[in-house]
């Protein structure tokens, strides 16, 4: 089984979750939406990405841990932060074994899940919301698995949500400057700063010439 992403891979992707698989049969519909950073000498903040269907721990940790049982090594405890997640298990069955589950809610990054593996280590994946965008979360995924990344699971949500209501400001900046006449509307609002004053005078100036215009020569005498 291969890891499923939400988005057509490129080749350096394609080279990344290539190695991301494991003999256990699990639907594609149930497989977790995963995305793992390469093993490097310099480890970024976080391993990866996971892109849960729902905020049910008791529901999608088993199928997270189906895939990285093989890699890490068995994964005996989790961590959350209960601002996002209803409900927090103290126990979750998984294949073969059991995983505790804990909760901090001031210490742990309210958008990151720890998992912690016996004896081999622990891992820190940013978790993306089950209704992002498969746009958004590709985007997520991408960067959380950058190797050489240095921002939080709650800056890469911030940074991303910036991203998306950029275009919506745009957007109604547009809609705001057509409905309330657009150029028409600007050049009006240049016109009524011009001083009455100014206006005045210009006209005068202008009638002066035309009466000097019209006035008979008189010849020059010598």
């Amino acid at each position: 089984m291969t890891v499923t992403i939400p988005h057509a891979p490129t080749a350096e992707a394609a080279d990344r979750f290539s190695s991301i698989s494991t003999s256990t049969s699990i639907s594609a519909s149930t497989s977790p939406r995963l995305s793992l950073a390469p093993v490097g000498p310099a480890p970024a903040l976080l391993d990866g990405a996971w892109w849960p269907r729902s905020r049910d721990l008791g529901a999608e940790l088993p199928s997270l841990t189906a895939v990285l049982d093989p890699l890490w090594g068995r994964i005996t405890r989790v961590t959350v932060n209960p601002v996002h997640w209803p409900v927090v298990p103290r126990k979750v069955p998984v294949a073969g074994h059991v995983v505790k589950v804990g909760w901090f809610r001031f210490e742990q990054d309210p958008h990151e899940l720890l998992l912690l593996s016996y004896h081999v280590g622990r891992w820190n994946l940013l978790v993306i919301p089950p209704e992002t965008s498969p746009a958004s979360a590709a985007r997520l995924m991408a960067a959380a698995s950058d190797p050489l990344g240095t921002s939080t699971a709650s800056r890469l949500m911030e940074e991303e949500a910036r991203l998306r209501t950029a275009p919506e400001s745009d957007r109604a900046g547009e809609a705001v400057w057509e409905s309330e006449g657009g150029h028409e509307a600007g050049d009006q609002a240049i016109r009524s700063r011009i001083p009455t004053r100014t206006v005045a005078a210009a006209a005068l100036s202008v009638m002066t010439a035309a009466m000097t215009a019209a006035m008979p020569r008189q010849p020059m005498g010598r």
